[in-house]
């Protein structure tokens, strides 16, 4: 059975027709046809893929799917010898893998000019694998004229892909043979530009046969082989050449399972069969089902051809002889020539790029809509998170750094004076003032005016305060003063004191055992004032420098604002010290409160005791109805020149209470609780607000100037390090700024259309 190429021959399909001379030749009427040409193809439909080439320049097939042509193949599948029969050209040929990267043919028909093929490198990535900011392609050496220098040149652009660090020139002139590739696969590629008169439009991408093993068992090459196929035919634009050689079962191939991965309906896989000479005998009819659609049915078909032989090959067969014999073949070999006619549009490879370039123009036509919306939301997405990034480093960072100081500055007089927002600065620190000012109320003393013995009677509150304080919780008989306490306290403390009379001493001991108590709310409340300050102020200065560089300034201005805030703490906390000292002294100079509060507690105390003592007169005094006795009474005393009297002044007749004193030192001091805890819960927040609050802004800048030493001789270098941007920002932004790049360069490409 007659043989054909594999990807391993090292003969050219092309060779024997080329002449020795690199200087464009002058076309003549019996200059050989080379590739295949499509009369028929619109100038309309060539525009388009000189459109989709001039995308895939720009790189923006990372951002946008781009419609093309991706041929793909077990190894020695025939793929090589399929690609030079479209182009023309001979591939490098050696024995195991040849192809080590992708290897991009734009086939444009030109009767302008002579045949003429340029060989680029288009470099995506750099040598540690990260994306460029923008596609680089390179013309690898000068324009190539003539063809049998293509496939040296090929093997030589593969080297420079694989070895990036080597110079080109050394590359293009060395021996390539003595260079071990630092890679052994890469995703950036070879692009050949070929264009003649004879040369059909059509572009695509053979990419690398997948292989089963390896000489040295290196499995990664396997996969890495596989997900870069893989990242080219995924896309939904992407259409699937897929190679099939006829010689082995079709089951059996990886890149047949691979193509249903990503097509399973194959709806975008171009089928081609290679080497049907090499068929078993008997096995012809199954493969016939795939040209009838009744095998692995594809919606753009199956197609067959075949290529030359090894031996003609040797034999120097010229690509138009090729062209023939393979017509010949199907036109006279059984059971291809017996098939019906329309099934004959599919064998043959002019046929097969006929219809490549009819799918790939339309493919084309009908994304290029898409693709203007494709882009420009692209752009406008990636202007969207370029605009969310932090601002990017100042080139007068001592300047800018100086600049967001007083905006901070001001900010913080802002939040100190308060804002109207119910999560603002005052609006958080109320409840913790109200809830101090309820403590500090309940700190009363609970004066009871019964003896002990008559303890467990609870008294009502005063009706002339009801309007002033609340309901105190937990007030019981564990926390009450009865009268014997208070009489026996001002007997204790008597000394020269005439009798009926008390020592100043002993209302001090009561007052100074009262605010001894405020001391713990007071220091509670700065604390609680102080903690939420701070969890405010963190958020000011996160909003002004958290995005700026490293997060080192925000870190430093955190440290010395916390700083700062402990000192006005401390001092906040001794000044609070000193204003409950002061309070344990009774003095006031509001004596009408006083004495109004004195009068009406004494007689509350008065009237509980005298309606313990003598419920039924004064019932009879006090009571809504007014008694006869009572009326007669008030006669009495009337006729004897007592008058203008009220019924309620008669308990004042009744014998002198022995618990008098102590009931006066009750009034006296719970009169002086009322002056005095309202003007202490007044004070404390006026000092947290002076000292702690207005405290936080007060010197504020002046201090951080200071302690960042920025205005110092050191001061551009001190910015300099504080500006200098996060490494994961900084990669962020050249990486979106890379993808806006090619964007925009990719949407200019498209209005020139």
């Amino acid at each position: 059975m007659p043989s054909s190429p594999s990807d391993d021959d090292s003969s050219s399909v092309v060779s024997a027709m080329t002449s020795s001379s690199n200087e464009p030749p002058t076309k003549t009427a019996s200059t050989p046809a080379v590739g295949l040409s499509s009369a028929t193809l619109s100038q309309g439909r060539r525009k388009l893929l000189e459109l989709t080439n001039r995308l895939l320049n720009t790189g923006v097939q990372l951002d946008i799917d781009i419609p093309r042509i991706a041929v793909i193949g077990n190894q020695s599948a025939g793929k090589s010898s399929l690609i030079e029969a479209i182009s023309g050209i001979t591939l490098p040929r050696a024995s195991g893998t040849c192809t080590r990267c992708p290897t991009e043919c734009r086939l444009m028909n030109s009767q302008n000019g002579p045949w003429k093929c340029v060989v680029f490198l288009r470099t995506l990535y750099d040598a540690s694998g990260q994306l460029l900011r923008q596609a680089k392609n390179e013309a690898f050496g000068s324009p190539i004229y003539n063809k049998a220098e293509v496939e040296d040149r090929i093997r030589r652009a593969q080297v420079a892909i694989l070895n990036p660090k080597i110079s080109h020139a050394e590359i293009l002139e060395g021996d390539v043979d003595s260079y071990v590739g630092s890679n052994t696969f890469s995703a950036n590629c070879v692009a050949l530009e070929i264009s003649g008169p004879d040369v059909a439009d059509l572009s695509f991408c053979d990419l690398p046969g997948l292989i089963r093993s390896t000489r040295d068992g290196n499995s990664r090459d396997i996969e890495l082989v596989e997900r870069m196929v893989e990242s080219y035919i995924k896309k939904p634009s992407c259409i699937i050449l897929l190679t099939v050689s006829c010689e082995t079962d079709h089951m059996n191939q990886g890149a047949l399972h691979l193509a249903k991965k990503f097509d399973p309906n194959g709806e975008r896989t171009v089928g081609v069969l290679t080497k049907p000479d090499r068929i078993d005998q008997g096995d012809e009819n199954a493969w016939l089902g795939f040209i009838r659609g009744e095998e692995q049915c594809l919606h753009n078909h199956w197609f067959c051809v075949k290529q030359p032989s090894t031996s003609e090959l040797n034999k120097g067969v010229t690509w138009a002889e090729a062209r023939k014999r393979e017509s010949d073949f199907f036109s006279m070999t059984a059971p291809w020539c017996d098939l019906d006619a329309m099934y004959q549009k599919y064998l043959r490879t002019s046929n097969l790029v006929d219809r490549l370039s009819i799918i790939l123009s339309d493919l084309i036509a009908k994304r290029l809509p898409e693709i203007r919306r494709e882009l420009e939301n692209a752009i406008q997405e990636t202007k969207d998170t370029l605009r969310k990034l932090p601002k990017a480093p100042s080139n007068d960072p001592l300047n800018e750094i100086s600049t967001m100081l007083y905006e901070f500055s001001a900010d913080i007089r802002k939040f100190v004076e308060g804002v109207p927002n119910p999560k603002g600065l005052h609006q958080t620190i109320r409840p913790f003032q109200e809830h101090f000012r309820l403590t500090i109320q309940h700190t009363r003393p609970h004066f009871i005016p019964y003896e002990l013995r008559c303890g467990g009677r609870s008294i009502p509150r005063p009706s002339f305060i009801e309007h002033e304080e609340q309901e105190a919780e937990g007030e019981d008989e564990e926390g009450s003063i009865y009268l014997e306490e208070v009489l026996q306290r001002a007997n204790d403390g008597r000394t020269r004191e005439l009798p009926g009379n008390h020592p100043y001493v002993v209302e001090e001991s009561f007052v100074s055992e009262i605010t001894a108590r405020w001391d713990d709310p007071t220091q509670r409340f700065c604390k609680e004032a102080y903690e939420t300050i701070l969890d405010k102020v963190v958020v000011v200065i996160e909003k002004h420098f958290g995005d700026f560089g490293q997060g080192q300034l925000e870190r430093r201005i955190s440290n010395i604002v916390q700083e700062h805030m402990r000192k006005r703490y401390e001092e906040t906390k001794d000044r609070l010290q000193w204003l409950v000292k002061l309070e344990a002294r009774p003095s006031t100079s509001n004596t009408h409160y006083f004495t109004d509060y004195r009068d009406k507690f004494l007689d509350f105390y008065h009237g509980l005791r005298q309606r313990d003592r003598n419920p039924q007169l004064i019932e009879m005094c006090l009571g809504n109805g007014q008694s006869l006795e009572v009326r007669n009474a008030l006669s009495q005393l009337a006729g004897l020149g007592i008058s203008e009297l009220k019924p309620k002044d008669l308990q004042r007749l009744l014998p002198r209470d022995e618990m008098e004193p102590a009931l006066k030192i009750m009034a006296e001091i719970r009169a002086y609780f009322q002056v005095a805890y309202k003007r202490f819960a007044d004070n404390v927040p006026l000092v947290i607000d002076h000292e702690l609050i207005w405290g936080l802004e007060r010197n504020l800048l002046e201090v951080l100037f200071e302690k960042l030493k920025i205005h110092t001789a050191d001061g551009p270098e001190i910015c300099r390090e504080f500006a200098e941007e996060s490494s994961v920002i900084a990669d962020r932004r050249e990486e979106l700024s890379t993808k806006l790049e090619r964007l925009r360069i990719a949407s200019q490409e498209l209005t020139k259309m």
